[in-house]
């Protein structure tokens, strides 16, 4: 619980100035309990009514991409992130607090979920599964150094997506945004 406080407090330092352009300390937006009802969208990102929702520093495998099992059969890498998302939010009762606003609107949020009478980080959990990633800069820089370590130790384990052939998401979409500049 305390790695989690501690992570959660630096994630704020360093989104706080978003934040501050909306809010004043006294109406900076509460902690919520995720509803069951939530629609997922991505490994990383679910809607709840009219909001969107996005964790701070995960980046799932991208929707119709594909990952290759040893076998040399083929499966969606994104459903398979979104489908370990959707278990976790399942199984547990999870708490986010947002932190910032994303380019397209979608609110940044830092979640813990409680499993068996754990307090676990989400993005922790399924990056250290192997089903999602560290999210990083446009310079390829990680927005959270825990999250690195996990994705790390998930590479070297062979966890996860880590166990097929697939095209990391960070390196496609920093991919993309270079070809885009030209």
């Amino acid at each position: 619980m305390k790695r989690t406080s501690f992570a959660l407090l630096v994630v704020m330092a360093v989104c706080s100035p978003t934040l501050a352009q909306d809010a004043d300390a006294s109406t900076a937006p509460a902690p919520f309990t995720v509803s069951r009802s939530v629609q997922l969208l991505t490994g990383d990102t679910w809607s709840d009514g009219d909001r969107v929702f996005r964790l701070y520093g995960v980046q799932s495998c991208l929707r119709g991409t594909t990952a290759e099992v040893p076998d040399g059969h083929k499966i969606d890498c994104g459903n398979a992130s979104l489908a370990h998302l959707a278990a976790l939010f399942g199984d547990a009762e999870v708490t986010c607090q947002p932190m910032g606003y994303a380019l397209d609107k979608a609110v940044f949020v830092v979640c813990a979920a409680e499993l068996g009478g754990a307090t676990i980080d989400v993005g922790t959990a399924l990056i250290s599964t192997g089903y999602a990633f560290a999210a990083t800069t446009t310079k390829g820089e990680a927005l959270n150094g825990s999250y690195l370590v996990a994705e790390v130790n998930a590479k070297r384990k062979r966890t996860g997506l880590w166990n097929t052939a697939f095209q990391h998401p960070v390196r496609l979409l920093l991919k993309q945004a270079s070809e885009t500049k030209k």
